[in-house]
């Protein structure tokens, strides 16, 4: 059987599986209807990237994902005479340079989308998807902010949906002070931008653009800890490597201006790993072209890695959250099967 045709095969029952053994609610996110999916869609004959002949790994894409792969490219290069070259122009940028053919892996904090599998499609380029690490989205106010210590989805959607009319923290809450809000999130070119819009704001990349953007999310966290007025969104892993410049909210799924039936949940790496804390948990994932897997052993030794015993201690310890053992068992098959062959020079 054709690895293409595996890949339709697996996506129509490993979606399931893979989310029900990871006993969370990632998959029923709006923007993440291929969380945890198999091989990518039936391709034409496939091309190496630009630098295939080269014995540098190229990775590109989410600044999210960034200080994961580049503490795996760290340590991979320890025992290995390969190298990782890691990107972080964000998931629209990586994705730009993996359907050019210029990136052997494509980082990603949000799942491939139809368009886009429509566009690999054309270009003859399959894929495949392993889901690495679990994020959550947190929202951040400066430590001097003593009247907010948690937040709605209702509220949230006020601030950052189009048109929005709240322009000081009273306009969210009587109590709060009349003091305009400075707003930081990701740029537009970012999947956490994509997914906080969409499940935020109903919409991707709907948005209220009165605020200040970042590809850079360290870019992000010292405008707020700068701003005592400030709020953001940032990735889980950069609060927890800024606790003492950051103060976090616990946050409601609720809809309305108050918590009601549906109690705020803070953030920590139990209430994201089961989706408790919703809508903003979510998969972060790396992208594998056929071509790279097959023309390339050193890029199957560093997504075998990635997916090894050893790599899952770094991923806590830049702040995001492993997936459970038994969900990276199937990612470590699904590469077994894909890849040509089965070393693990990156262990």
């Amino acid at each position: 059987m054709r690895f293409c045709d595996i890949g339709r095969l697996a996506s129509r029952w490993m979606v399931v599986t893979v989310v029900i053994l990871a006993g969370c609610e990632l998959k029923t996110t709006p923007n993440n209807p291929t969380a945890s999916t198999s091989l990518g869609e039936t391709a034409t004959k496939s091309v190496s990237p630009s630098n295939a002949e080269s014995e540098t790994i190229s990775a590109e894409g989410s600044s999210t994902v960034y200080p994961i792969a580049q503490t795996f490219a760290v340590e991979f290069e320890r025992n290995s005479k390969h190298k990782v070259s890691v990107g972080r122009q964000g998931t629209g940028g990586g994705y730009k340079k993996f359907v050019n053919r210029q990136a052997d892996i494509w980082n990603a904090s949000r799942g491939i989308d139809e368009k886009e599998i429509e566009e690999l499609k054309s270009k003859g380029i399959e894929w495949l998807e392993l889901t690495i690490a679990v994020d959550g989205i947190v929202i951040v106010v400066n430590p001097q902010n003593t009247w907010c210590t948690e937040i709605t989805c209702g509220q949230l959607k006020r601030m950052w949906e189009p048109d929005s009319q709240v322009k000081t923290w009273k306009d969210l809450n009587a109590d709060w002070p009349a003091e305009p809000i400075q707003l930081y999130g990701a740029d537009t070119d970012s999947g956490t931008f994509e997914y906080f819009t969409e499940v935020i704001n109903g919409k991707k990349k709907a948005s209220n653009f009165q605020y200040t953007p970042a590809s850079d999310d360290n870019i992000l966290v010292t405008g707020v800890a700068s701003n005592k007025f400030s709020l953001g969104y940032i990735p889980y892993g950069y609060y927890v490597e800024n606790t003492e410049k950051l103060k976090v909210l616990n946050v409601s799924p609720s809809t309305s201006e108050t918590a009601g039936a549906e109690p705020a949940v803070v953030p920590t790496d139990d209430s994201i790993l089961s989706g408790e804390y919703k809508p903003l948990s979510r998969p972060l994932f790396m992208y594998a072209s056929r071509s790279s897997l097959q023309a390339r052993h050193e890029v199957v030794d560093f997504l075998t890695y990635a997916l090894s015993d050893q790599a899952q201690p770094l991923i806590r310890k830049r702040g995001f959250v492993p997936v459970r053992d038994d969900v990276r068992q199937v990612m470590q098959k699904r590469l077994s099967e894909a890849a040509p062959h089965t070393k693990t020079e990156g262990k």
